[in-house]
């Protein structure tokens, strides 16, 4: 497992049940509201200051997680929402980035996910994800969904590849 966390050159996530708890909110106009983990974020931009490539692969439909991201550094083509083909958009994620499915590390917690788990370099569920998205996964997080998995296991490839050291002065200017 060490010598693939060594080769990941991006990070690729499901948002609902990953980066959030999978609970929504909604309003009487139909807006959905989510709640993130500031640990998270904080794991997502030392990603970013690494030079990872940072990707969002949803079936949300809601303009709030474009904008989530991109505070935390994620480039506005790296975003994609309402997915219905999870593979579609980690093929174009791929090809954008010029880098293989082998050097991505991707999250998941769901049955949409699975394809992508499977394809990719390092296959990551959260600790509450469903029984196939365990299965799937290569990594499986000691953390559930939005309360710090995506932190622990960015930590855990940054550590490991020397780049888990935050720059002060660039996080200034980047954030």
């Amino acid at each position: 497992m060490e010598e693939r966390l060594k080769r990941i050159k991006a990070f690729v996530f499901d948002v609902d049940g990953v980066l959030t708890d999978g609970g929504l909110l909604a309003d009487r106009n139909g807006e959905f509201y989510r709640t993130f983990d500031s640990k998270d974020g904080f794991g997502l931009r030392m990603a970013m200051m690494g030079g990872f490539h940072l990707g969002i692969i949803t079936g949300g439909r809601s303009e709030s997680i474009k904008m989530r991201f991109l505070a935390c550094g994620f480039k506005p083509e790296n975003i994609y929402l309402h997915s219905r083909d999870k593979m579609e958009e980690f093929a174009d994620f791929c090809e954008r980035n010029d880098i293989t499915p082998q050097e991505v590390m991707y999250f998941g917690d769901d049955i949409p996910d699975i394809p992508v788990m499977k394809a990719c370099g390092c296959g990551v569920a959260p600790a509450d994800a469903v029984q196939e998205a365990l299965d799937a996964a290569d990594l499986i997080s000691t953390r559930p969904g939005g309360k710090g998995c995506v932190r622990e296991c960015i930590e855990k490839v940054l550590k490991l590849q020397g780049k888990w050291e935050l720059d002060v002065e660039t996080y200034k200017q980047k954030f």
